[in-house]
């Protein structure tokens, strides 16, 4: 009896295409069909085809997420460090060497790069951490921080689409607010660390912050030092955004603004007025690269944005107001919200109710649980196409077969 004869081979290019349409949020799924035969191995490893797979796909998937604790919090740490929770069958790599006397935590994701540091605000070493490879890097905070601070990590390549850079050249910007005893006036001043280096630059000029973003003329805030919402910080357009919370007679808040371009900081009046409660106000990356407010009063959701004119002035929007009683995925008595954080580049926000963690698409008002709740100030997602190829540069050279390995690693798990 003759056996039947073999299938066809499909050519590359066809290859290709069936190839594209897997799913980047699910990396096992590439990692499977890598171990079907080599001619298929050859194809998903090659970095021309890497670099089309995102292009197709455009921005890169949220694989997991990380958690900021507020300080001092009851919070309880097993050990000191950081904790990744995977949304895919990624798994990140956390390095198992010393991480000190310190428990680190996560201050902020961007670009496929982790910026970690210490959850009770210590002066300790910032770390740099990319998940795909465990390799990280330390770098000492600058002298002068203030009593309320933040730091954001980004890439330093100009012109960079952000999709596969996470082992490339990085910079840190780090912010501090402080009062003045002697007169209760509010200061904030912004460094920016050199790429790849412990250096930083000389702070610009402390910025005395009056309502409306002018430089000259101080605002008083009654003698209390406006406090950081600890929250990871927002970036729009070259510039990072951070809610600052003013705990007055009317509690408020205020949007500090840093332009990395000119190296200005100035202060913005959010389009919602106090009092508030905890967690109902978030500040958002949206989808048309315009800065987002979002604000959660019971289960009626209200949303801002704001973009700039020619002239550099921006004013407040609102877009919509949502009633989210008809769309909650759970009947919950209590109906209590709590915005704990957003996905860069989008529309979709997340959302504690009950005792669960839910990603929200505010376009379709479509819910996705991720997990249980936790003691946590906010969620910060990490955003990178599983890349386990492209590592063969100075920061990654000892690690060349990392990639191979971790690729089987993802397909024996799955």
């Amino acid at each position: 009896m003759l056996s039947p004869p073999p299938p066809p081979v499909l050519p590359d290019e066809l290859l290709e295409e069936v190839f594209f349409r897997l799913p980047p949020d699910e990396p096992e799924h590439l990692a499977r069909a890598s171990l079907v035969s080599k001619v298929w191995l050859g194809l998903l490893s090659d970095p021309r085809f890497r670099a089309r797979y995102r292009d197709f796909h455009g921005a890169p998937p949220m694989l997991g997420f990380l958690c900021s604790w507020r300080p001092y919090s009851v919070h309880e740490v097993e050990d000191n460090i950081p904790h990744f929770f995977p949304t895919t069958k990624f798994r990140a790599r956390i390095p198992d060497d010393d991480w000190g006397d310190w428990g680190y935590t996560a201050w902020d994701c961007r670009h496929g790069r982790v910026l970690l540091g210490d959850q009770s605000y210590h002066p300790v070493p910032l770390v740099v951490w990319d998940p795909m490879s465990g390799r990280r890097r330390e770098l000492d905070q600058p002298s002068e921080v203030g009593s309320s601070y933040g730091a954001a990590v980004l890439c330093a390549v100009a012109g960079c689409d952000h999709r596969a850079c996470h082992a490339g050249p990085f910079q840190v910007a780090y912010i501090g607010v402080d009062t003045i005893e002697e007169d209760g006036e509010c200061f904030a001043s912004a460094c920016v660390s050199l790429p790849m280096s412990a250096d930083w630059s000389k702070p610009c000029s402390e910025s005395r912050l009056d309502k409306w973003g002018a430089r000259c003329s101080a605002l008083r805030v009654g003698g209390y030092t406006p406090s950081w919402d600890e929250m990871a910080p927002v970036f729009v357009e070259g510039a990072l955004y951070v809610n600052l919370v003013y705990y007055q007679e009317d509690d408020h808040i205020a949007i500090l603004k840093y332009d990395l371009v000119s190296n200005c900081l100035s202060l913005i009046d959010a389009p919602l007025a106090g009092p508030f409660n905890l967690n109902a106000a978030l500040l958002m990356a949206m989808g048309d690269n315009s800065l987002g407010f979002a604000h959660v009063d019971k289960v009626t959701l209200h949303l801002w944005s704001r973009q700039g004119d020619p002239e550099g002035i921006g004013s407040w929007t609102q877009r919509t107001v949502i009633d989210l009683n008809n769309h909650l995925p759970i009947q919950n008595p209590n109906k209590r919200l709590r915005l704990i954080g957003s996905l860069e580049g989008s529309d979709i926000i997340f959302v504690t109710m009950g005792l669960d963690i839910y990603e929200l698409n505010l376009k379709t008002l479509r819910w996705k649980k991720l997990q249980k709740s936790e003691k946590l100030c906010g969620l910060i997602p990490y955003m990178s196409f599983y890349n386990p190829q492209g590592m063969q540069n100075d920061w990654d050279k000892d690690n060349l077969l990392v990639g191979a390995v971790s690729l089987h690693q993802i397909a024996e798990s799955s």
